[in-house]
C-alpha cells in the first residue's frame, strides 16, 4: 500500500532543483543535437551514401536509415531503462551519451559510396543503430530524472525542459547549418562540409560524458535504494514488474501515437516537404524551420507551467482535437505556398498544436509508474510506439510522394491524432494520482 510523502520532510532547495534540471538538460541537448544533425543535413549527404539523380529517391534512402535507427530505440529504452532502474539515473545518462558520441564519430568519418561502395550506407546504418540505442535510453532516463528532481507542484514546468532541450538540439543543428551555409559553398557542403556537424556532435557528447559524472542522483531513486536495499536485484527494471501495469503501458502507447507522428511531421519532415514539394529554396527553408522551432521551444515551459495549474488532460485534449481537425489543411496549404512567411506561420501553427503533447508527455508518463520501474515504464512502450510510427513517418511520406499520393499522408497523421484523442478523453488526470508523490 502506498502512502504520501511525509510533509515534514525537508524540501529540496529551489536552487538545487534548478541545478539538477540544468545538468540533466545539457546532456539531453547534446544528445538530441546529434540525433537531429542527421535530419538537418540529409539534403547535403543523401547522395554521398545513395548516389542517384533522383532527389526523392536519395531522400527515400536516408529516410529508410532514419527509420531503421528508430528500431533500436525500444532496445535502448529497455536496456538503459532497466539499467537506470537498477544502477541509477546518473550512470545510465553517462552511458547513453557515450554511445551517441561513438555513433556521431562513425558518421563523420565514414567515406562516401564512390570511395568504399556498398560499405558506405552499411556503416551509416550501423552508426544510426548505435545512435538509436542511445537516444532510446536517453529519453527514458532523462524524462524520469527531470520528473523526479522537480519540485512538487512544478513538475510539469521543470519536466517540460526535456522538449526545450530536444528542440534546442534541433536548433543547434539548424544553427550550425545556417553558419556553414554562409561560409561554405553548396558544393563544399555537399562534398565534405556536412561532416563538420557530426564532428562537433561527437566532441560535445564526449564533454557531456564527463560533465554528467558530477550530476546528483535523484532523491526518488536514492529513497528506493534505501527502502529496498539492493536495487540491482529483485524486480527493479524488469519486464515482469512492468507488465503488472498493463493499463499504464497501453496508456503510454495511446498517449504517444498521435503526438510522435505529428511531431516528426512538423519538426523534421516539413524541411524536406517545403523544399521538395512547395519548392521553397533550401536556405530559406532552414530559416523557416529554425525560427518556428525557436518559438516552439519557448512555448514548452509555458505550457508545462499551465499544466501544473489546470492539469495535463486539457493540454492533451487541445492537441488531439486540433491535430485531428487542422493537420490536413495546414499541410495542404504548406505544400502549395511559395511565400516564406506564410510557410513559417503554417509550420508554427503545427508546432503550437503539437505543444499540447510535447510539453507534458514526459511528466504524464512518469506519473504513471512507481520508482522501481519508472525509467523502463516511461521508455520501453514509448520507444516501441515511436519506432513503429514516429520513425516511419518520413519514410511513409516520401513513399506516398513517390507514388503520387502525397496528400494521403496528411490524413494518416490526422487519423493517428484522432486515435490519441480518444485515449485522452478516457484517461484519468495523472497529476491528481501521481506515483511521483508516493513512496
Amino acid at each position: 500500500m502506498t502512502t504520501r510523502i511525509n510533509e515534514a520532510t525537508p524540501p529540496v532547495s529551489e536552487r538545487r532543483v534548478i541545478g539538477n534540471v540544468l545538468r540533466g538538460s545539457i546532456g539531453n541537448l547534446v544528445e538530441w543535437y546529434d540525433w537531429y544533425a542527421y535530419a538537418a543535413f540529409t539534403t547535403y549527404f543523401a547522395k554521398s551514401f545513395f548516389p542517384t539523380k533522383d532527389t526523392t529517391a536519395a531522400f527515400l534512402g536516408t529516410a529508410a536509415v532514419f527509420a531503421v535507427g528508430f528500431l533500436m530505440r525500444p532496445l535502448g529504452g529497455w536496456m538503459l531503462g532497466r539499467f537506470a532502474d537498477r544502477f541509477g539515473r546518473r550512470t545510465a545518462l553517462v552511458l547513453s551519451v557515450t554511445l551517441m558520441a561513438f555513433g556521431s564519430l562513425m558518421i563523420a568519418l565514414t567515406p562516401g559510396y564512390q570511395t568504399i561502395g556498398i560499405a558506405a550506407p552499411i556503416l551509416l546504418l550501423v552508426a544510426r543503430l548505435i545512435q538509436g540505442l542511445s537516444v532510446g535510453g536517453e529519453y527514458s532516463t532523462s524524462a524520469t530524472y527531470l520528473s523526479e528532481v522537480a519540485t512538487p507542484g512544478k513538475r510539469g514546468f521543470y519536466s517540460s525542459f526535456q522538449y526545450v532541450t530536444l528542440y534546442g538540439g534541433q536548433l543547434l543543428a539548424l544553427g550550425l547549418q545556417l553558419i556553414l551555409q554562409q561560409i561554405l559553398t553548396e558544393k563544399q557542403l555537399t562534398d565534405w562540409g556536412w561532416r563538420i556537424a557530426f564532428v562537433v556532435g561527437a566532441l560535445a557528447a564526449i564533454l557531456v560524458m564527463y560533465l554528467r559524472r558530477g550530476m546528483d542522483e535523484s532523491e526518488s531513486f536514492e529513497a528506493e535504494r534505501a527502502k529496498g536495499g539492493d536495487t540491482k536485484t529483485g524486480e527493479h527494471g524488469t519486464l515482469r514488474a512492468l507488465f503488472k501495469y498493463p493499463k499504464e503501458v497501453a496508456l503510454v502507447v495511446g498517449l504517444t501515437l498521435g503526438g510522435t507522428i505529428a511531431f516528426y511531421t512538423f519538426a523534421t519532415y516539413s524541411q524536406k516537404f517545403m523544399e521538395n514539394t512547395a519548392g521553397i529554396p533550401r536556405k530559406t527553408v532552414t530559416w523557416i524551420l529554425f525560427s518556428a522551432i525557436l518559438v516552439a521551444a519557448i512555448l514548452q515551459p509555458i505550457a508545462g507551467k499551465l499544466s501544473d495549474r489546470i492539469g495535463r488532460r486539457p493540454l492533451l485534449m487541445f492537441f488531439g482535437i486540433a491535430g485531428t481537425l487542422l493537420t490536413v489543411p495546414i499541410m495542404t496549404l504548406m505544400g502549395s505556398t511559395k511565400q516564406p512567411f506564410v510557410a513559417f506561420l503554417l509550420m508554427l501553427a503545427g508546432l503550437v498544436i503539437v505543444t499540447g503533447y510535447t510539453s507534458i508527455n514526459a511528466i504524464v508518463k512518469a506519473e504513471l509508474f512507481p520508482t522501481k520501474i519508472r525509467a523502463i515504464g516511461v521508455g520501453l512502450p514509448y520507444a516501441l510506439t515511436v519506432a513503429v510510427f514516429g520513425g516511419t513517418a518520413e519514410l511513409i511520406a516520401q513513399a506516398l510522394k513517390k507514388a503520387g499520393h502525397e496528400s494521403l499522408f496528411f490524413y494518416y497523421v490526422a487519423g493517428c491524432a484522432l486515435i490519441s484523442l480518444i485515449v485522452y478523453g478516457t484517461m484519468r488526470e495523472t497529476s491528481k494520482s501521481s506515483e511521483l508523490e508516493k513512496k
